[in-house]
């Protein structure tokens, strides 16, 4: 008889919007270093914009690893972007944090102070927190990472997606209404209740 999959796995193993949404207001840290999760984007493997589109490849070999997998990979050759993997062929991409905790450490590594612009944006996330390519493949349930899910599911406004040219009209943004640490406002807020 099988066993029963982990509390953390569960968490992941499910509809990537249901997890880009539910990620919102988790706890997320990188050897202490780290916050709270703001905005989130979901990709799935039967959209164009989802690097798991046409299938596995070295690149993306990750995205297709168990629920709770760390995806990373490069953008315009300089930024590394962090996400977690639901599904095969499904990830959130991490868009945002409020940094709370290390803060003198991510103003260090990215070389400025103000707390809003620390983490905001995939590219400045990945640069505070020290994610780059070594922790591609690796397991968000353990070290160097902390993770705890947000205690409630709060109130969200969603979007389309940044930054991409296929299936932009996908409302699959999502963030913390009106928050400073956004990586861009939302042009029209969508509130959504929790579920």
């Amino acid at each position: 008889m099988a066993q029963p999959a982990p509390a953390f796995e569960r968490y992941f193993d499910d509809d990537v919007v249901a997890v880009a949404r539910r990620l919102v207001g988790a706890m997320l840290l990188v050897d202490g270093v780290g916050g709270r999760i703001v905005e989130t984007e979901a990709y799935a493997p039967n959209e164009a914009a989802s690097h798991s589109f046409r299938g596995p490849t070295k690149r993306n070999r990750a995205m297709f690893g168990p629920p709770g997998t760390v995806y990373v990979y490069r953008i315009y050759g300089i930024h590394w972007c962090l996400n977690f993997v639901c599904r095969p062929g499904h990830a959130v991409l991490i868009r945002a944090l409020v940094p709370t905790q290390g803060l003198d450490l991510m103003a260090a590594r990215r070389g400025l102070d103000d707390p809003r612009l620390l983490c905001a944006g995939p590219g400045r996330l990945s640069q505070a927190l020290a994610v780059d390519a070594r922790l591609d493949g690796t397991d968000l349930g353990t070290a160097p990472f902390s993770f705890a899910p947000a205690p409630v599911e709060g109130p969200l406004v969603t979007g389309p997606r940044i930054g991409i040219t296929k299936a932009v009209d996908l409302p699959w943004r999502f963030g913390v209404p009106n928050s400073k640490f956004l990586s861009r406002p939302f042009k029209t807020e969508r509130p959504l209740t929790a579920k």
